[in-house]
């Protein structure tokens, strides 16, 4: 067994504390690249030859093999990777952040295989921190909160075996390297214990802090985070196509949360851009865009064109968009404001809204739109007498246009007179006659149109708006293309939209007279995916998703004042209920006691005959305990065979009641023998004696007979009188 000095000195442990420490280190630094690589802002090469040296690593440590570079490599090897990152930074990434990112995963397999000094272990794990820092900076999803939960294990860990280690070192007394195996279990434990204790500790300091302190600025790092191909779609040119292919993924792309709106009730399109110039293969935007003007927090959207008021149908809402790298505002029409943390807004003639400040990205914003929609015989009685601007950028065909389109137009409406039945009917024939699928050409086509009309005859919702806005424009009817979203999933858990890739859509905007634009949707509907049993398990990821974007990755000041002002709306109503519930018991004791009072004058006898009663049932509640006590005792004392010890003691106590009763006082120094002795009248003394000798081997030896001579012995003693 080890002596007291090898179990409290950190060196009898050294074998035992750098294995642990060993383990410890490399978990820390294989949490840390996999926390980045979870990302997915790395490339399959990086992440492939990092894993690789990794997991050999893993099995080094394992195998407690001795396999280290030696310290004349180590040195070229950073050289030569140094001038491969030049190469990385300007060829290969092309962004420093990559770049950099290349140098440190290089430096940490480096120093992983080459670790021999405290400083080389002190680097790694600085390492694995700036590891964890760049994927901090890479995502915003909830994910990055549990790689942070092990990461901060791992690391509390690693530092408590650090100092341990640093201590053993410093140690003046020097043990042998020997230690009780059980020991070194009970550290292991200890330190699976306190890591979540502390790690725990840490993460609720942090969250105080964290909430206490809002961000200076919702783009934390956003500059850096990886774009997607989303933002093509919205641009000032879009290639027929695009939209087809965003539709390919099923990324998220944001939440929008409908003012009382708990069930999911509205089906909406929420607007990005509008494009009017087609060339046969794209569309683009040539609007200039203007400033708006802010009144009171609020950007003012008001439409372009002159229109007659609609009944007001409005709607409050709130979107929180994920990192996609635009600059557009997904609004419903008609927008009318929009509030959030931005320095200016712009809006096009066409009425999509930007945000042309790069220092703060569209991440959250609040916005009211009216959607009311004007009836079918408003639009057909209105008039044709379109302003200049609108004919002159909203009727633009391609120099190129197949023949075949411009009849199919006039077949299509032939029987139809008003703008507004020509358009419907245009809508209704794409509807019907055409299918929807997402299969893109696999060549490009000379005459993409044409060829959707009179070939193929499917497509997705660009070729079926395109189509639509291009029939309508051969007889000159004002119209342009839309891009952005529709629907979406509604999560009850959160009440709110889910709007990923897929709900991408284009639809046409067509202008009448007095109304201004309004939408129609040529794409007949997507086919409904079938839902499975995961899907509410997704709606819960969902929502955890959400919170952390809104609450963590965009908190500010605005976030931080909703709650305090939350704090204090629940604070005043439950103090609000305490109020009233104070008031109601004190309506309800004094209608009570109004109640009770006319009893009594009513009622004289029963109410003093009642109170005695109850007089008699607190007496007895109160001495309750005494009560059983006492029944308890006369149990015993009727039975002391059962529990000699106990009915020893309680016909002792009964004796020396009598003989107080009599005037013999038995003194705390006496025994009981003593006392006995001390009687001077012989037959008490005498019968006291025997009644002593019985209780002591009834007590003491636990001798039923005994216990059961006692009634007998105290009846005698009770019967005797002593001599005068």
């Amino acid at each position: 067994m080890p002596s007291i000095i090898d179990r409290c000195n950190p060196d009898a442990l050294s074998p035992a504390i750098d294995r642990y420490f060993e383990v410890a280190l490399y978990l820390l630094v294989f949490v840390g690249f996999g926390t980045l690589a979870s990302t997915g802002g790395l490339d399959n090469i990086t992440v492939l030859l990092v894993s690789a040296a990794l997991l050999f690593r893993g099995y080094v440590v394992v195998t407690r093999r001795a396999i280290l570079i030696p310290d004349r490599w180590t040195t070229p090897l950073t050289l030569t990777y140094a001038l491969f990152y030049l190469a990385d930074y300007l060829v290969i990434s092309r962004t420093f952040l990559y770049a950099t990112v290349h140098l440190v995963l290089f430096v940490m397999v480096l120093r992983l295989f080459s670790a021999r000094r405290d400083r080389d272990y002190y680097f790694l794990a600085v390492l694995s921190f700036l590891m964890l820092l760049a994927a901090s900076v890479l995502t915003v999803d909830s994910s990055f909160l549990f790689a942070l939960t092990g990461f901060m294990l791992v690391a509390v860990v690693t530092f408590i075996l650090m100092e341990i280690r640093s201590a053993s070192a410093r140690a003046s007394v020097r043990s042998k390297p020997t230690v009780d195996p059980r020991i070194v279990r009970q550290m292991g434990w200890w330190l699976a214990i306190s890591a979540p204790g502390f790690a725990t500790f840490m993460l609720a300091i942090g969250a105080a802090i964290f909430f206490v302190l809002p961000r200076v600025s919702t783009n934390y790092l956003s500059a850096y985070a990886p774009s997607t191909g989303i933002a093509t779609g919205f641009s000032d040119r879009v290639q027929l196509g695009q939209i087809g292919e965003i539709q390919q993924s099923g990324a998220t792309v944001m939440h929008i949360q409908i003012e009382s709106d708990t069930r999911g009730a509205y089906d909406l399109k929420w607007r990005g851009v509008t494009l009017n110039l087609f060339n046969g293969t794209s569309w683009s935007n040539p609007h200039e865009q203007h400033f708006v003007r802010r009144l009171g927090g609020r950007f003012l959207l008001s439409p372009n064109e002159q229109s007659r008021p609609l009944p007001p149908s409005v709607i409050h809402y709130r979107v929180l968009m994920e990192p996609v790298a635009s600059s557009v505002f997904f609004l419903a029409p008609v927008p009318l404001s929009l509030q959030g943390n931005y320095r200016v807004v712009s809006m096009d003639t066409g009425g999509a809204v930007f945000d042309p400040d790069p220092e703060h990205p569209v991440n959250s914003y609040d916005a009211i739109s009216n959607i009311a929609r004007p009836g079918a015989d408003d639009l057909r009685a209105a008039s044709l007498d379109y302003p200049p601007d609108i004919l002159l950028t909203n009727l633009q065909l391609p120099g190129l246009l197949d023949r075949r389109i411009a009849r199919l137009a006039q077949q299509v409406t032939a029987n139809h007179n008003t703008s507004y039945d020509k358009t419907v009917a245009i809508e209704s024939y794409l509807r019907t006659n055409f299918a929807y699928t997402l299969q893109l050409p696999r060549t490009q086509q000379r005459d993409p149109l044409a060829n959707f009309l009179f070939e193929r005859k499917r497509g997705h919702c660009e070729y079926f708006a395109s189509s639509m806005a291009i029939m309508l424009r051969t007889l000159g009817i004002p119209s342009r293309v839309v891009n952005g979203f529709r629907g979406g999933e509604f999560n009850d858990i959160t009440s709110q939209y889910l709007i990923r890739a897929r709900d991408a859509h284009s639809w046409v905007e067509v202008y009448f007279p007095g109304y201004g634009w309004t939408g129609f949707d040529p794409t007949p509907a997507a086919p409904v995916t079938s839902s499975t049993g995961w899907n509410r398990v997704a709606l819960y990821v969902d929502a955890l998703a959400s919170f952390w974007r809104e609450w963590v990755i965009n908190y500010d000041l605005g976030h931080q004042r909703s709650l305090g002002q939350q704090v204090t709306r629940n604070t005043l109503d439950r103090f609000r209920q305490l109020q009233d519930w104070t008031r109601s018991s004190y309506e309800k004791l004094l209608e009570s006691a109004r109640r009770s009072q006319r009893s009594l004058s009513e009622a004289p006898v029963m109410w003093g005959l009642g109170a005695l009663v109850a007089a008699l049932l607190i007496a007895l509640g109160a001495n309750v305990q005494k009560i059983w006590k006492a029944l308890a005792r006369r149990r015993l004392a009727a039975h002391p065979e059962r529990h000699p010890r106990s009915a020893a003691t309680i016909w002792y106590q009964r004796m020396l009641a009598e003989l107080d009763r009599r005037g013999l006082h038995k003194v705390a120094a006496q025994t009981p023998a003593d006392f006995a002795h001390s009687i001077l009248d012989d037959a008490t003394r005498e019968r006291v004696t025997t009644l002593t000798e019985h209780y002591e081997r009834a007590r003491f030896g636990e001798s039923a007979e005994d216990a059961a001579r006692l009634p007998d012995l105290f009846e005698q003693l009770v019967r005797s009188e002593p001599r005068r």
